[in-house]
């Protein structure tokens, strides 16, 4: 059966340039889910992501919205300031919230998204859930990062704060964090296992509920993401 794929292209204001997306699926929960580092909005796709919410697909249980990623402008662009990354990556969260929000909101009638990736999509997936818990329901963190210091060469603004979630949870008192549905998803031999182990730590400190989800003898690698996504998303009412 067709999976609804659809090919969205616009200018976009937040960035000032083309925008590309890919979309799937005609009705349920709208599902934004971000490629891994400097990713293609086709990635999840090719790596055979979307296949694996056939299922959750064809039944009219998610919309997938798959967004290309600005990493290349943004973090990991050594070639600019880490002033100019940081920003750059604000301009993403106001591309993901003022052009891609409500329309998922208006094709599918919710008004709360889930947010979902792998590696560096499982940042971005954090990062606008925690930045925005009131507009996400449900957060799928895969193999994600969770302190983005590394990228900014020792600089240091409100820029990199607010978009570096060890560093605003902590002092984030939205009453919407403790409603949201976390889960981090990682592996027995995941590079990124201890990131996902500190941030549960702060959740949980918190009094923050969420799943921990460590998947023995596995890596930080599409097979495990494929496992966990049609996972995660079957936790969806």
């Amino acid at each position: 059966m067709d999976l609804g794929e659809q090919y969205q292209k616009w200018h976009s204001p937040a960035i000032g340039r083309e925008f590309e997306m890919l979309t799937f699926g005609h009705a349920g929960y709208p599902v934004i889910l971000f490629p891994t580092s400097k990713g293609s909005y086709y990635q999840n796709k090719d790596q055979g992501l979307i296949e694996t919410a056939r299922w959750f697909l064809e039944n009219g249980k998610v919309k997938i919205y798959c967004p290309d990623s600005l990493d290349s402008d943004s973090w990991y662009n050594k070639s600019i300031p880490p002033a100019q990354r940081a920003y750059n990556q604000t301009l993403y969260d106001r591309l993901l919230m003022e052009e891609i929000l409500p329309g998922a909101a208006r094709e599918t009638g919710h008004n709360r998204i889930v947010v979902a990736g792998g590696s560096f999509g499982g940042y971005h997936a954090a990062n606008f859930a925690f930045r925005h818990p009131a507009f996400t329901s449900h957060c799928f963190s895969m193999s994600g990062i969770f302190d983005i210091r590394s990228f900014t060469d020792g600089y240091y603004d409100d820029n990199v704060y607010f978009n570096n979630p060890v560093d605003f949870i902590p002092g984030d008192n939205d009453p919407a964090l403790w409603r949201m549905s976390i889960v981090l998803g990682t592996a027995d031999r995941d590079i990124c296992r201890g990131q996902n182990e500190s941030m549960s730590r702060i959740l949980s400190a918190k009094g923050i509920h969420h799943w921990l989800d460590i998947r023995q003898d596995r890596d930080h690698d599409w097979p495990v993401w494929r496992e966990m996504f049609p996972h995660y998303l079957s936790l969806l009412p």
